[in-house]
């Protein structure tokens, strides 16, 4: 955690876009610590409360359009060639894209406070061809709602530490 610190430290509201929009597309980023640390470091002036929220929203954005693209590209073929290894065979997946019609946009807002939901959540997506109108619309409000309450519990704690 320290390396993260010194990243932000150095490189600011990129190394912030930039972590959150690989941890989003599911390398082993700690999201909420990421955005509770951002918080922090609005409390304390390193960095601006709603540039961090800004730059944060925009990483987590564009972290869920590569899932997307990911899972619409390459999605069905890697479940279809190796998802019986891992309990998604035909008709499961058949249920999961039903599923996704039905309550997929909503997912998207109240997956992203569940970790390794957020994850899967965008590449079933574009697995299931959702709308990309409305995927965009639901993932800006649940990334929007998602960074602000974590960056906000951060700021919150630096002032209860301090």
């Amino acid at each position: 955690m320290e390396s993260v610190e010194q990243i932000i430290a150095n490189y600011g509201y990129i190394a912030v876009f930039l972590l959150l929009t690989l941890g989003i597309v599911g390398l082993p980023v700690p999201d909420e610590v990421l955005m509770m640390l951002v918080g922090y470091f609005t409390n304390v002036g390193t960095l601006n409360y709603e540039l961090a929220v800004l730059f944060s929203f925009g990483g987590a954005l564009v972290g869920m359009t590569i899932s997307y693209f990911i899972g619409y590209k390459a999605g069905r073929p890697f479940l279809d060639k190796y998802g019986k290894w891992v309990g998604l065979k035909e008709k499961r997946m058949r249920r999961v894209e039903k599923w996704m019609e039905k309550y997929g946009s909503y997912s998207l807002i109240i997956g992203y406070f569940i970790p390794g939901v957020r994850h899967i959540t965008c590449y079933f997506s574009g697995i299931a061809r959702m709308d990309l109108k409305q995927y965009f619309l639901f993932v800006a409000i649940g990334s929007l709602l998602w960074t602000s309450v974590f960056i906000t519990i951060g700021r919150l704690a630096g002032v209860v530490t301090l």
